[in-house]
């Protein structure tokens, strides 16, 4: 099946990131697996150029829209309570530079969603030890680095008031190059003055 760039390209990253899209907030699927998923049931299994799939600044405006379609009821209510359960944890984390990340930080947030946060300590074992003297029971994973370094990154994950948290642990030296988005328009992440700012202003009448 031969694809005629750009046009019919453009065509397709929008059908698969609308797809991906609607496995994201209908199932709580990654971006990632979203996307791929999206493009074997568009394109089975024909193999095409990497530029075809949606990036996902792209498949996150569809999220968004697809909530305002279908959840436009539900979903506000979802992303308060994330955002505030996100700052409570922020707030006892405070001492390591907590942000939050993800679809709680972007509003695409749904009845899946997790809260993650980053924090940026010199020590990791210290937040691991918080935790422990806080009574938390926590599983340890690993993530890749958002810097693109080859050493992975551990991340802490536990229940909050019957959420799940994903904390990931950076060094502090990292929160410089953690100050700018990707693209320079969407913040990647949010400290805990951002967080509150938020949730005070989902608040107000």
């Amino acid at each position: 099946m031969p694809i005629d760039y750009p046009n019919e390209a453009e065509l397709l990253r929008a059908e698969i990131a609308a797809a991906a899209a609607r496995m994201i907030a209908e199932d709580g699927a990654d971006y990632g697996s979203a996307k791929r998923k999206a493009a074997r049931q568009i394109l089975g299994d024909v193999r095409v150029r990497g530029d075809v799939l949606p990036d996902n600044a792209q498949v996150e405006d569809e999220v968004r829209a697809y909530n305002e379609l279908f959840f436009a009821y539900t979903q506000p209510a979802r992303l308060a309570q994330l955002r505030a359960l996100a700052l409570r944890v922020m707030e006892d984390l405070d001492g390591f530079n907590p942000h939050l990340t993800g679809a709680a930080l972007n509003g695409t947030a749904g009845e899946h969603s997790d809260i993650h946060l980053q924090v940026f300590a010199d020590s990791t074992k210290d937040v691991e030890l918080h935790l422990i003297n806080r009574g938390v029971n926590y599983e340890v994973s690993e993530t890749t680095h958002f810097k693109g370094q080859t050493d992975p990154v551990p991340v802490l994950s536990f229940l909050s008031e019957n959420e799940i948290v994903h904390v990931a642990l950076y060094h502090f030296d990292d929160l410089r190059g953690a100050k700018k988005s990707r693209d320079g328009k969407r913040a990647d992440r949010a400290d805990t003055a951002a967080v509150r700012a938020l949730v005070n202003a989902a608040r107000l009448p």
